[in-house]
């Protein structure tokens, strides 16, 4: 049997990124860590896709960031939502949610 796919479903990384820092300011990797753990380990995000997702939703202005320590002294750049990507999360989260709806109702769907 394959490995599963641990891949972030394509176009759902910026809601996963945005829903983790509506919680609280994290940096990349905290970012990343938190996503593989409240998915139980079913997602895992590249780094490299993580930066580049986290360039984009700074430009969109959904994001801010500033450079702080972490608790191991080093200094990384910690993210945080916008009230602009309160309202992305949002629309988003509806979006996701109703295509989770339709896609359940076409599997439950008998042959």
């Amino acid at each position: 049997m394959s490995n599963p796919n641990t891949d972030v479903i394509q176009g759902t990384l910026d809601m996963l990124i945005l829903k983790t820092l509506s919680l609280e300011p994290l940096h990349g990797f905290g970012i990343a860590r938190r996503v593989e753990q409240i998915s139980r380990g079913v997602f895992k995000v590249n780094p490299g896709s993580l930066l580049t997702a986290l360039q984009r939703l700074e430009r969109a202005g959904w994001l801010d960031s500033e450079w702080r320590q972490t608790t191991n002294a080093r200094r990384a750049k910690f993210y945080r939502l916008t009230r602009a990507g309160k309202k992305q999360l949002d629309l988003e989260t509806a979006d996701w949610s109703r295509r989770a709806s339709a896609i359940a109702r076409l599997l439950r769907q008998e042959g």
